[in-house]
């Protein structure tokens, strides 16, 4: 088989959708190397250059010219002689010749029309526009979770039968152990505490992290914030400022480090208010450390039966439940070796297993 992706994200994209495109080639290539995979972007960047290393993946420089990606991307993957088009991020082109060629789209989340607050008119209808399209024009449509495929159907009214939940894995990173030395030096370099509750992601109302700051109000418990800040971070920042909360928030966390980090961390807490899926949270199991998300959306798909659940708008539930992991050693331990137990399933080969069988399906 002949594969082309639409590589924008895998190239430019530093975390999401980015990690999802670079690891979705990674273990395609390396569990099936007898196919051939095709990046097709206006060019390539240093991210992914490992992958670009392997001996059955080429980047495609694209057709030059306005709007390329949706006019003329398709027809470059056809001139290849793909079999199969995926674009791995919501999208495929609008243009194509008549040669053969079987389409795929991943979609990731619907939050646009979950929570349209937080998002302009404008961008909800190009969203819903660009989404649509794609799902009405794909032979196949991969969605991340159970949650997103229920939200494809109800919102963009695709028929069950036409997709398929494959889910994500994440970074090899958090699979391997780093080095005794490695773990010292990012302990010094951020000036972590000895123990510390942890969260990661973009810092934005939608992760809800005040929620968390709030239940850390008159708790003496250190938390560290690995991520992205948006304007919402100064209204976390204020509260943190004013109830004197311990709280670090680290920057140019490098994925090796932030695996370490993930592995110091007593507490992994996530109580986003709504995920695609919550790739966090598998991140923090590979690490084998005990998580508390909440108990909406995909997030207990992602977590398991032995992660902690909590209400996300309910700061007191939230406290309870850190309190009770941070004073019982044993019951972290436990729970965090049941969660990575659990979390083999999102391991790097059932899931190319997976899409190699989609790909080999679509083809008969």
């Amino acid at each position: 088989m002949k594969i082309a992706f639409d590589a924008k994200r895998f190239f430019h994209n530093t975390s999401g959708l980015g990690n999802y495109s670079r690891d979705f080639v990674r273990i395609l290539a390396t569990y099936f190397p007898e196919n051939e995979y095709l990046l097709l972007n206006k060019n390539k960047s240093e991210r992914g250059s490992d992958i670009l290393d392997l001996p059955n993946v080429d980047f495609i420089k694209t057709t030059k010219g306005s709007l390329s990606r949706q006019l003329k991307m398709g027809k470059d993957a056809q001139h290849q002689n793909a079999d199969i088009f995926h674009g791995l991020s919501g999208e495929l082109p609008l243009k194509w010749d008549k040669k053969p060629i079987k389409k795929i789209v991943t979609i990731h989340d619907l939050i646009f029309m979950r929570f349209p607050q937080y998002y302009s008119f404008f961008d909800r209808k190009i969203h819903f526009w660009k989404f649509k399209r794609a799902a009405d024009s794909a032979d196949k449509i991969i969605a991340i979770s159970e949650q997103t495929k229920s939200d494809i159907v109800h919102f963009l009214n695709v028929p069950e039968s036409k997709i398929e939940v494959i889910y994500q894995g994440c970074h090899k990173a958090f699979k391997e152990e780093q080095s005794g030395e490695f773990i010292q030096q990012t302990k010094e370099k951020f000036n972590l505490p000895e123990r510390f509750i942890l969260n990661v992601g973009t810092i934005e109302k939608r992760k809800n992290l005040l929620s968390v700051v709030k239940a850390l109000k008159g708790t003496e418990i250190p938390l560290v914030v690995v991520g992205k800040k948006t304007k919402y971070s100064k209204k976390v920042e204020r509260f943190v400022r004013d109830n004197k909360i311990k709280a670090y928030f680290l920057e140019d966390v490098s994925m090796n480090e932030l695996a370490v980090i993930y592995k110091l961390a007593d507490i992994f807490i996530y109580p986003s208010l709504f995920e695609g899926f919550g790739i966090p949270v598998i991140e923090a199991l590979f690490s084998k450390t005990v998580v508390i998300t909440s108990n909406t959306s995909c997030l207990p798909e992602a977590g398991g039966p032995d992660s902690v659940y909590v209400d996300p708008n309910n700061h007191l539930d939230i406290q309870a439940k850190i309190k009770f992991l941070w004073q019982n050693e044993s019951e972290r331990k436990r729970r965090a070796e049941k969660g990575f137990e659990f979390v083999q399933k999102f391991n790097d080969q059932p899931i190319a297993q997976q899409l190699i069988k989609l790909y080999e399906n679509i083809l008969k």
